[in-house]
């Protein structure tokens, strides 16, 4: 549940500030400003350019003046792009002292609803839909293809991976249910870090949000409705109300009041990545029991060979959701990527989509969990997956970003039409 918001490149207002040197540069130092400058669309090179009227190609060979915006911006930036620490260190509290979430715990899933719909109120505030509309109207294929990705991968391995390892029912239901989550804000991050089509990104993330009041609720019953009843109109009516209503209320006030939200826009990311982490860790602590128990039983096996206690760990609840949500978000990066290459687009394309199909919006995985279907376990593998997928991600996006997205294997973007 990555979600250390980073929707801004598409829509925050321009700002009358120095050209910044891009992120284009393999070995230059990270830079992630929670208020990129506008992007402009250039149809002669049918490619999104950032900046004040300048490409990233005259960016990198000029000698430009770094961006010189306040430093607690940089700060609470930074701290943003922290999320993956957040989450791992919230979940070894979780382990460790249960009882520090239990205020947070006993108030659910009325807490996890709200704090899902704040969540989504501060990426509405980043938005301005005309924007949305018109980057949709240039790029139809690249995104529509991103979507359908999304929608198809994810489920089907959700389902694939629940029958190979033989879940239980209450688990399998809670990785299906992960999987036919839309992607997660996280990607826009982790996209931006690892040189990929941050604006494909960004309009991904949104499409596959609003898409969520239908196919997450239709697929959820059709993959996971042979384990438990599944009611797909309530389903589809709790995520209208903490999805889609608060990311539209925040677009309109973006509109409405520009000054006032113009303000509170640097802190969005970071209040909405520490919420994030609240509720991730918070559900996790809500099992914490459990797992422990199943942990402990496998440790004191009377065999004392590691081989057969790490079998028996892996066996145990905490090892099959971990190893499970491990499989769920390689296969999404994996075959992503793969699916993209075999569509014919560029390099940084691919990187996009993969890493949009690959990370989920695990909070509302946990929210839709706890708000219908009775089993805490239900709930897990999205909490679960807020730490490994962006591990993972982040790992992958580090990965990607010394490697130049231009090189002589990129092969040309697909015509859009």
């Amino acid at each position: 549940m990555s979600l250390s918001l980073c929707f801004t490149p598409l829509i925050s207002r321009p700002r009358q500030t120095p050209a910044r040197i891009p992120l284009y540069r393999p070995l230059g130092p990270l830079q992630i400003s929670a208020r990129p400058s506008k992007f402009t669309y250039s149809r002669s090179s049918s490619s999104i350019q950032y900046g004040v009227n300048e490409n990233f190609e005259k960016l990198a060979a000029a000698d430009v003046p770094p961006d010189k915006q306040p430093r607690w911006e940089s700060w609470v930036a930074t701290a943003a792009s922290l999320y993956p620490l957040y989450v791992s260190v919230g979940g070894v509290v979780a382990f460790l002292r249960p009882s520090t979430f239990s205020w947070f715990v006993d108030l659910g899933p009325t807490s996890y609803s709200f704090t899902l719909g704040f969540i989504m109120l501060a990426m509405g505030i980043t938005l301005e839909l005309k924007e949305l509309v018109n980057l949709f109207r240039q790029r139809p294929l690249s995104i529509l293809f991103g979507c359908a990705a999304q929608y198809t991968i994810m489920p089907a391995f959700g389902m694939v991976v629940s029958k190979l390892l033989g879940l239980s029912p209450s688990l399998s239901v809670g990785l299906i249910l992960l999987s036919c989550c839309p992607g997660g804000t996280a990607s826009n991050v982790v996209t931006l870090i690892a040189q990929g089509d941050v604006p494909l990104s960004i309009v991904m993330t949104v499409c596959t949000t609003l898409g969520a009041v239908l196919l997450t609720p239709l697929l959820t019953k059709i993959l996971a409705g042979t384990y438990v009843p599944v009611n797909a109109v309530d389903l589809s009516m709790s995520t209208l109300q903490v999805v889609v209503a608060p990311i539209l209320l925040g677009s309109y006030l973006q509109s409405t009041f520009p000054e006032a939200v113009k303000l509170m826009t640097p802190f969005a990311p970071l209040v909405a990545v520490l919420s994030s982490s609240l509720l991730a860790c918070s559900v996790f602590s809500d099992n914490v029991v459990r797992l422990k128990s199943s942990v402990i039983g496998a440790s004191l096996s009377s065999n004392p060979s590691p081989i057969l206690c790490a079998q028996a760990l892996l066996s145990s609840e905490l090892g099959a959701v971990v190893l499970s949500v491990i499989l769920l978000h390689f296969a999404g990066f994996f075959v992503g990527y793969l699916s993209a290459a075999f569509g014919g687009f560029k390099e940084s394309q691919r990187r996009a989509i993969s890493i949009e199909v690959g990370m989920q919006n695990s909070s509302l995985g946990v929210v839709l969990a706890t708000s219908h279907f009775t089993s805490p376990m239900v709930a897990l593998p999205s909490a679960m997956s807020a730490v490994i997928m962006n591990i993972m991600g982040s790992s992958l996006g580090f990965f990607w970003r010394y490697i130049d997205p231009s090189g002589p294997k990129s092969h040309p973007e697909a015509p859009e039409e």
